[in-house]
Formats: C-alpha cells, structure tokens, sequence
C-alpha cells in the first residue's frame, strides 16, 4: 500500500474519532449529543449486525431510543455473536423501538445511505440494509469467536518524534483514515495502542508523526501479528514481553571481543573481531589504537569491523577492542592485534557520495587555506608574503588545511549544517593563489592542503562519516598565470638579475613545481624556477621576446615583454586559450575573453580543453564530493555547459554511484549578475536564471560556432521569450510534482537575493520576482555575502548588524532555496572590512581573515545543532547571539519537510515577509505557514491544528483563516499544521 495519500486529511478530522467530532460520511442525524436515554428495565433490543455487510474490524452501534437522546460517537461496542455476526443488547425502557447506525469506531459508517435505520424491540437483524426480527445465531453450535486484538509497542528513541500515530488495516480489511490513531506514551521512548482485528490474524501498518514524517519500513508495510508485539529499529517482534515492564538494572558487562585480526593496507589498517554476547544487547565498540610513542586513540563504532585510515607509513600499530551494551557496561578488553603499515599508496580509496536531496542541507562556506590550522608544516606565504604584509602579523597566505577542517567539522556540525563548501583544491601557481581559482595542475590536490593522514580523501570520507556533504568549488573558465599542466604551460622571459632575483627562482633542473618544496638557499618555496629562459625558446610566439616594455612594476623595476603571460602577447596557443581581454561584461566578448591577467581564459568549446577538464574532475567524482560549486560559470556558453561538462558530470556519477547519486549530485554555479534586474540589464545570456534550462533547438554540430548562434537566437528573443515554470510554486495550497524535464542540470546561486540582503525584506521581493524564470528556484543557493562582495555589490563583508544578521537567517533558512553562510558570519567577523585587496595589504586586515583563532580549543558535537562538550576559546564562539540563533533555525529546518523541499505562495497572504510552504512526497505531507519579523495574516488555507516550531502555540483553524501577530525583528513564527510542537529551546531572537 502507497504510505499516505497524495493530499493528506487535516489533522482535525484524522482524530475525529476519538475526540467525538464526527467524520465524513457521517449519520443522517444531526444531533451529537452525548446523553444518553432515560431507560427502565424490561423492555430492550438484542441488535444483530452482519460482518458481511461490511469487513470491520470492530463494530459499534450508534443508537437513540425513540424520543431519546443519541449515544455519544461511536456509539457502543458490540461483542462477537456467532459467524458472520455480532450483537448489542440495548435497555430501551418505555420507548418501542429504536433508531441507529453502525460504525467501525475509526470514522467509517453504515447510515443506510443517509437514512438512520429505524428499529424495534427484541431481536433484529441487520444485514446488506435490510432489518429483519430473528435471532440468526439460535441452534448454532458454532461458539462466538474469540475476541482478537494486537498490542503494538513501537520505539521513537532513534527518531526524535513528540507524537507516534498508527496506520493500519487488519489483514484483509481497509486502512485506516490517515494519519492512523494516536498512540498513548508508554515510558521513555515507547507508544503503545491496543487495536481490534475482528477475524484476522495481524494487521498491516506504518508508523508516523502525525506531521508527514513516516516510518513505513522502506516502502514495505510491517506485518504485525496478534498478541503483543514491538516495533524497535524496523524490526517487528512478535510475542514480545512488556518493554516498560520495570527490570533491575543491568550491571553486567558484555563479553569481551574475541579474534581480533588487524591487517594493514598501505597507511590504513582493517580491524576485525567476532560479536560479544549481552543479555540485553551489545550497541557498539571502542576500539583502541596505540602506537610505538605511547598515544592512544580510542574510536567508538557499531559494527564489528572498523578500517582506520590516514595513518603513519612503515609504523606498527597495536589494537584492542571493549563492547559496550545499552546500560554503558564496558567489557573488558580483547587480546590485542598488531598490524605494520606499507607506504602510502598513489592514489586513495575512492569515498562514495552521500547521495540524498541537497535542499535537505545547509550549507557552510569556507576558503580552506584561512579557516583553521591543523598542520603548520605546510603553511606558505608565497613571493608575496613580505611586500602584502602578511609576514609582519606571521599570518602565510596558506594557513589553514584540511586537517584544521577535519578537526573542526564538528563545530561546524553543532551549528547545525550539514554541507560544507570549500574552495578549489587543485594545485595552485600564481603570485597569491590561496584561494584556489589559479588553477596549474588540475589532476593534482595542491600539497599546501594536505597532511599527513589529512588528503583531501580523508576529509571527504571524514565529512561522510559525520552525515556531512563536501561541494567542491571547480573552475572550467581559467587556468592560472602560468597556464595548465599537461595542457600548456608558457615560457616566459625573466631576467634574474638583480631587480629580478627576488621573484624568478633559481632554475632547478627536473625539478617539478608542488608549491611546497622550499628552496634550502634562499628559505622560500620554489615557484617559478623552471617556467623562466634568459634565451628565447624555439618556436617562441610571443611577440617582442625579452625587450623592455618601457613600462616599470611598482617597485621601478623594469618590465619586459613577455615577461608575465597575457591574452594579447601570443604566449598561449590560439587553439586552447582565448587571445582577448574583456570589454563588455554583458557582451559575448565576457563568455570568450580574459578576465584578469592572473586567469589564463581557456577556450571551453575545444575538444582537447574539454577532454583536460572533463577528466580531472572526474577524479574528484570518484572520491565520492557530493557537488560542485561551479566558478565563473557564465563565462562559458550555456550550449558549452549542456553539450559537454553537465552531461559528463552526470555520467561519471552515475557510472561510479549509481542513478539516485546522480540525481541528487548538486551542481550549481556562479552567475554574477550585479545588479538589480530581474534580467540582468536585459541580457538573458547573462543572467542567473538562464543557465537552468536546456537549449530548446539544434545548432551547429562545432562547439565555437554553436556558441555563437545560440547567443544571437537567445538574445534575439530576450526575457519576454524566455521559458517559464512553476517549479517553485504552490497551485493554491497544493504541491504539485515539479517538471524538471527542460532543467540543464545546473542550479545556481542566488544573484538577486544577494545583491539586495541590506534589507531582508528587499531580498524576499527581489527573489520572488525572478522565480517563475528559474527551473526550480527550491534548489536555489541563497547567501548574503561571499569571499567576493557582500549585498549590492558592497566590497565589505556584511555589516548590517546583529539584529539583521537574524532577520536575514530567519528569511533564508524559510523561504525557498539552501540558505549557506559564509565563515564566521555567525560571529559578525571582520564585519564591516573590505573582502579584498589582494597582496596589497595583510590579509588580517580582510574579510578573508584567518578565522582559527576563534576556534581554539575542543569541541565535539552531540549532532546537528548539537554541543556534546567545547572548552577554550571555540566555547566562546559557541555562544555567541547569531550562533544560538543559527543552531536552532536548523533545528527547526531540519524538523519541517516543507521548509527544506516545500513549494511556496503568497496567495492569501498578508504581511512583510509572510508566505505558505508546501511538500508532499509519498508519505509526507508538510504544510507550514511563516512570517518573519512581522504579523500576518493568512487566509484560505487548510482547516486543522497548526503548532508554531517557535513558541509551542496551537491553533485551530475552522474557517480557513490564521492571524499571527508580529514576533519583532529577526524572529519568526512558523505555524505548521498537525506539527510536532515546539522545536529547540528559546535563544536571543527565537522566542
């Protein structure tokens, strides 16, 4: 059975029956009165009803004696008579007879097609609508049945659920009305409900919270046996004992493990043991690792094999293993294993993606090289360290790494995200290349990144292990200065002399560039050593070799041709790089030019750069990212994007992860657009939106000349010709599924909301207004400011204040769209400073400021939203107004389907920031009502109960319509129908 219906029944109506509310199709009375008939002794009515007339399971008579009053719904139970009947005997007293329906106690009636049956005294039969005066179970010899009945216990513990609704059908028989029958609370973790199964043997059933969250054990219905039976893990135990029957306490420790084997693979080692026994159950393993030098590390795991990874090369290792059972009994400790690790091998193990609906996830931005320091080995200030000022604050360009990330996703985890994007990892070459978009060696992890047990393998698999995603930032546009290894990479013309020596190395023969190899001369990493001839080249292209340009640096030294790369100097090939610098930022010269000179403009429509690209990122596929961030996307043909990268990105995922991974493989790009338009100054070519959507008819089979005619089509037919949807949207109250058959595979990031978060409620407009151009503006990336510019094209990080710092969280982690933070701003760091300026200033004095210190310390996550425990310095920023904040918008998020998936409308809605979402899938129905900051009123919508996440406070909706006062400035109220409650604990703004 499909597990809940496409539009699920207001919550009101699915309680109905146990509140004396009645359901639809209901009784031909009006009257619901709960007093029942005056009665006297001796004169009463023996009711048989058939079982064949309808297959219930329980039966109820609903009657009032002639002249009386109506029972209360359902009316009363009757009791087995013999086969294929049972029976009520009634006291009438002075009344002649009797009128009645018949119920199953759940909300289905016999009302005699809208007509009460009218009945007399003595025995009568009720059978197909017909009433007739006979005891059909006289001279039987066939005994009633047995009345039947099953006890489910059914465990919330690993759901986190306030409420458990039981949906059933006994075999046989019809389900109940969706969302089932509430459960009463057991004890600590468990509901239990009692139901009739008439003649049936079991009954069919799922589980859930009453707010479209299901338990319907992977699309199979439990079958659930007579008696009493639990309900734990998706695992049914038929003629269970009582699990709150009080126990003694449990103080006996589990057996400890037994054949323990460690077998090294390279610098991992896998650890195998056989089960220990408990009488009440084993739920994990601590498994400890020592080495030579004493340390121990000990890792917590639920299976009996664990595989640790990143260790030490040529290093013996010594292991044992304690179980643990559910009362924390600890066993003793096995007989240890010993395994020796081989060098560490060329290539990882690939990871696997995570592999579920990215709008599940918000995600968390950092620029790797300046989050946190785990490893000062390979920190590098590059030929800027000393001029940029970083030398001076002992702050290198390079900074932060892998292992520092690895070390501090829990922090990032217990502010309750659960995506993190990072910025390039490919193998960086050019003056101040940190941030990773100067690409060299696209097929390479640049060193400056990774540690010793800390490959960019291992924070993907780290990140994994937590339920985080990583999306990799990635770059098709540009190489770096100095070109792209095993592509082309230039020679240039530079004199060492003494002007020069300072920034050309000298030449190291076969030495091959990493960007972490120091020179032990000059104490400084080698660079350019091996790209730089005093003699000109043979087949040299550059025009001018070696001569002054007649220009000096800012220094006064004196520049020569050729000296650095450039489009116009003929240094890079035709066939591969493009030979232009940009003119027109909204002209196709912005899709087929330079941006910078440090930005070597591949030519994306040649087969060999294709080929390049295509296979370096698929690496990083086969490590198991989640996604890609795709950089300076609209300087690349959107015919580019659909014809070859897209299309290859999903291949290669679904070849090595499977179709589900594909789909939810995210994917989506920059498009900067700055400027208030909701096309941007009228060119489709170079808006957001467009690169949503496939190409809608054939161009030429050469992809240069496709590119061409593809922009001249589109920009002839402008914004009013341009495809449009509903993707986004709710059709009145209703989610409808979305039609991604025209979507290119490339979502984006949300230009217009950016540009216009210096007020909250500008960006809500702004966004909205673009949405019908989106495929499907639910999977938009919604952020206020980057490592790039802050709203309205400000250079400063964000500024606004604190109190709009919440607005702006309370808005993006509602409203449609993956709402993302940039590092830090949970803190308001370097509020106010410019973003960047290059080596021409410390980068501490920058909003890409190293942020470590303000990390300082342990911290260890209880779960999304979560601190287990944090002391030192990271306990202080834990506790900061916009980090409590944070933590429990994500709770709530994370609790609410329709603020992750939903569809949204403003239909009937007023208010500021107000609007209805929507999400219905398979067995969930989310429907939520929100106003940030301001009051709101909402009409026509469902009628039933709505809970607000927020306060806790519960409204009935009778007449279609729900005011909401205004919460205050940076809080919200998120009304949410059959919802599970209040979510999270009251915080500076949340309340």
């Amino acid at each position: 059975m499909r597990r809940g219906p496409t539009r699920r029944l207001p919550r009101l109506l699915a309680v109905a029956a146990v509140t004396g509310t009645l359901l639809s199709p209901v009784p031909a009375h009006a009257s619901t009165a709960t007093a029942t008939a005056t009665t006297t002794a001796g004169n009463t009515a023996t009711v048989f009803y058939s079982t064949k007339t309808r297959d219930w399971s329980a039966y109820h008579l609903h009657f009032a004696p002639d002249g009386g009053s109506w029972t209360t719904v359902p009316g009363v139970a009757m009791e087995a008579a013999c086969a294929d009947w049972v029976k009520k005997t009634v006291d009438l007293g002075s009344s002649s007879g009797l009128r009645a329906t018949f119920t199953n106690g759940g909300g289905t009636w016999d009302n005699n097609g809208g007509a009460n049956y009218a009945l007399g005294t003595g025995n009568i039969t009720v059978k197909d609508g017909v009433v007739a005066h006979s005891d059909p179970c006289a001279g039987s010899d066939t005994p009633a049945p047995a009345p039947n009945s099953a006890t489910v216990y059914y465990s919330t513990e690993a759901l986190g659920w306030s409420t458990a609704n039981l949906h059933y059908a006994p075999a046989g028989g019809p389900w109940t009305t969706v969302p089932g029958i509430g459960m009463q609370a057991a004890c600590p973790g468990w509901w239990k409900q009692t139901v009739g199964l008439g003649s049936a043997g079991s009954l069919r059933a799922a589980f859930n919270n009453g707010n479209g969250t299901w338990d319907n054990n992977n699309g199979a219905d439990y079958t659930i046996p007579a008696g009493t039976s639990t309900v734990r893990n998706r695992t049914v135990t038929a003629r269970a004992q009582d699990p709150c029957a009080a126990t003694a306490p449990d103080t006996t420790a589990p057996t400890a493990p037994t054949g323990l084997t460690a077998r090294a693979d390279g610098v991992s080692v896998v650890v195998g043991w056989q089960p220990s026994t408990d009488a009440t159950g084993v739920t994990g393993y601590q498994v400890t690792r020592t080495d030579g030098s004493g340390g121990s590390v000990v890792t917590s795991v639920g299976s009996t094999v664990h595989t640790d990874t990143g260790l030490a090369e040529h290093t013996t290792y010594t292991y044992t293993v304690r179980a643990v059972d559910a009362a924390g009994n600890v066993s003793a400790a096995s007989t240890p294993a010993q395994a020796t690790t081989g060098a560490k091998p060329a290539g990882p193990a690939p990871g696997k993606p995570l592999g579920t609906d990215p709008r599940k996830d918000p995600i968390y931005f950092v620029l790797t090289a300046r989050f946190h320091d785990g490893d000062p080995a390979n920190n590098r200030g590059g030929s800027q360290h000393v001029k940029s000022g970083n030398a001076a604050n002992g702050d290198p360009m390079f900074r932060g790494d892998f292992k520092g990330l690895v070390e501090k996703l829990d922090y990032i985890k217990a502010l309750g995200f659960s995506a993190v994007w990072i910025t390039p990892v490919v193998l960086n070459r050019s003056d101040y290349d940190y941030h990773g978009y100067h690409g060299w060696d696209f097929y390479r992890v640049d060193p400056r990144l990774e540690s010793a047990g800390a490959s960019y393998q291992d924070l993907i698999d780290a990140a994994h292990a937590k339920g985080m995603k990583i999306y990799q930032d990635v770059v098709y546009n540009h190489s770096s200065r100095w070109g792209a290894k095993g592509l082309f990479v230039p020679t240039v013309y530079g004199v060492r002399d003494s002007q020069w020596s300072w920034y050309y190395d000298e030449r190291q023969t076969g030495f091959e560039y990493d960007g972490l190899t120091v020179d032990a001369k000059s104490g400084r990493s080698y660079y350019n050593g091996d790209l730089w001839s005093t003699a000109e080249p043979a087949g040299n292209t550059c025009l001018n070799w070696g001569r002054p340009t007649g220009g000096r640096s800012p220094e006064g030294y004196t520049i020569h041709n050729c000296q650095w790369p450039s489009p116009t100097s003929g240094m890079f090939p035709k066939a591969l790089f493009h030979q232009c610098w940009i003119g027109n930022w909204e002209g196709e010269d912005a899709r087929s030019c330079w941006l910078h000179e440090d930005l070597a403009d591949l030519d994306t429509e040649n087969a060999r750069v294709q080929s390049h690209l295509i296979g370096a990122y698929n690496k990083y596929i086969d490590m198991g990212v989640d996604g890609f961030r795709v950089d300076t996307a609209v300087h690349i043909p959107r015919t580019t994007w659909n014809r070859r990268f897209l299309p290859a990105i999903q291949e290669r995922v679904a070849q090595r992860h499977g179709a589900e991974a594909a789909r939810n493989f995210f994917v989506f790009g920059e498009v900067a657009a700055f400027v208030n338009d909701k096309w941007n100054r009228g060119s489709v070519n170079h808006s957001a939106q467009f690169y949503t959507w496939k190409e809608r008819q054939e161009y030429d089979a050469d992809d240069a000349r496709a590119s061409l005619e593809m922009y001249a089509y589109e920009q002839q037919l402008g914004p009013s010709g341009q495809p449009t949807g509903d993707n986004a949207v709710l059709r009145g109250n209703a989610y409808h599924a979305p039609d991604h058959s025209r979507f290119s595979g490339m979502h984006i990031i949300d230009m217009r909301m950016h540009m216009n978060f210096g007020d909250a409620q500008n960006a809500f407009w702004n966004g909205k207004d673009s949405d019908d151009s989106v495929n499907d503006a639910t999977y938009n990336v919604v952020y206020v400011d980057s490592h790039d510019y802050g709203p309205d094209k400000s250079s400063e990080r964000y500024a606004g204040g604190t109190d709009a710092w919440a607005e702006n969280m309370s808005l993006m982690w509602t409203f449609r769209g993956i709402p993302t933070l940039y590092y830090g701003s949970e803190i308001e760091f370097q509020a106010g400073k410019r973003i960047d300026c290059g080596p021409s200033c410390p980068l501490a004095t920058t909003g890409r400021a190293y942020f470590g210190n303000h990390l300082a310390g342990q911290v260890t996550a209880a779960g999304f939203s979560r601190v287990a425990s944090a002391s030192g310095t990271v306990a202080t920023t834990l506790d900061k107004p916009l980090v409590k904040h944070l933590q429990r918008l994500n709770q709530i998020r994370r609790a609410v389907p329709a603020l992750q998936m939903g569809q949204y409308s403003t239909e009937g809605v007023s208010g500021g920031m107000a609007f209805k979402r929507r999400y219905t899938e398979g067995g969930t129905d989310s429907f939520a009502l929100v106003t940030v900051s301001g009051g709101a009123t909402f009409g026509g919508v469902p009628n039933g109960t709505y809970v607000d996440a927020v306060t806790g406070d519960t409204r009935t909706v009778t007449n279609g319509s729900l005011t909401v006062a205004a919460p205050g400035k940076g809080n919200l109220r998120v009304y949410v129908l059959g919802g599970p409650g209040r979510i999270g604990a009251d915080g500076p703004y949340l309340k």
